[in-house]
């Protein structure tokens, strides 16, 4: 049971599969649109944004990539909050930046150091990973307006959340918005992400990404899932409903759990290392995500499932919890 890397646990909509079925015979032979351009006309139409506003990626990690390798040179400044997506730190050391990681504030709000950080470049996922936690847009919008560099709002969750930053696109030059199919719309196996931002900003993309980045596939696939919104909506209600149900029993074993805007829960119990309980039940093959970090090594991370996926979870963490509760009572004893 996979409750550890926030896979969507309902499939795509129908209209893929058969999307999929009618490109394989005639279309593999062939390369795909290397400008993806029937997908970007069909996300214009979603998203109200003009196509030359959009760029199709292999995933948002890749999006993330090109938007670095488009815009910093060795020694810049980028900064985020942390902690958050931990791929940040990593595709910055790959092009040679300097990495300003600026802690959250309180009650994870989005930090004022941050706008004081100078970088060329700023990272916010929003809603954020792993905390769940959602910085209001205008609180966003705010921020950009402060700062000179470029703004990334990396939006992998929006759809579970209740607001997003796409209306910021058409009056800050300064703004890309980063979204993925991977979570809402059940397409982690086919790596598709879009990035939406001023023109100018999505033409220095193009320069720096690879020829054919987004296959023939996944492009067909896209559009089918944007052609079904219903589809991937209701899928999104079941999840926040047995999110909050999860939220709620999790908080009757003894966990704080943060308000949640994504497909996953951080739960806590303060001052006690959650590893062994991941470890417990990994061992009956249930996987959650544990961060051993000292700020949030009593934190699991989980994936919300099906109803049927969390009731197993929830029994074997009651069951792990009681276990060693009764183990810290024994030692005290002795």
């Amino acid at each position: 049971m996979k409750l550890n890397t926030n896979e969507n646990p309902y499939p795509p909509s129908p209209r893929v599969r058969e999307a999929i079925a009618a490109v394989i015979d005639p279309g593999l032979r062939l390369y795909p649109d290397p400008e993806a351009k029937a997908l970007r006309e069909r996300a214009a139409e979603v998203y109200g944004l003009p196509p030359d506003h959009i760029v199709a990626g292999n995933g948002a990690d890749e999006l993330l990539a090109l938007v670095l390798r488009a815009t910093i040179d060795p020694g810049d400044r980028v900064a985020f909050p942390v902690p958050t997506y931990s791929l940040y730190e990593t595709l910055v050391a790959l092009q040679g930046g300097q990495v300003v990681p600026v802690p959250w504030a309180p009650e994870w709000r989005l930090p004022s150091a941050l706008a004081a950080a100078e970088a060329r470049v700023t990272l916010l996922c929003n809603p954020n990973a792993p905390s769940g936690s959602v910085v209001p847009i205008d609180e966003v919008d705010a921020f950009v307006a402060r700062v000179a560099g470029l703004v990334v709002i990396d939006e992998a969750y929006v759809d579970f959340a209740d607001d997003h930053a796409l209306r910021l696109v058409g009056r800050r030059p300064n703004v890309v918005v980063l979204r993925s199919f991977s979570k809402s719309f059940s397409l982690a196996g086919l790596r598709l992400g879009l990035a939406f931002g001023h023109p100018d900003l999505m033409r220095g993309l193009r320069t720096v990404k690879d020829s054919y980045n987004v296959n023939r596939v996944t492009q067909v696939a896209g559009i089918a899932a944007l052609s079904d919104l219903a589809w991937m909506q209701d899928n999104v209600r079941r999840i926040r409903r047995t999110r909050e149900a999860l939220s709620r029993r999790l908080a009757g074993l003894g966990y704080c759990v943060l308000p949640s805007a994504t497909n996953f829960v951080l739960a806590r119990r303060p001052g006690v290392d959650q590893g062994p309980v991941q470890a417990a039940l990994a061992r009956q093959g249930i996987f959650v995500r544990h961060f051993a970090t000292p700020d949030l090594q009593d934190a699991l991370r989980i994936t919300v499932g099906t109803d049927d996926e969390i009731e197993a979870l929830l029994a074997a963490l009651a069951a792990v919890t009681l276990a060693g509760e009764g183990r810290a009572e024994g030692k005290g004893e002795r």
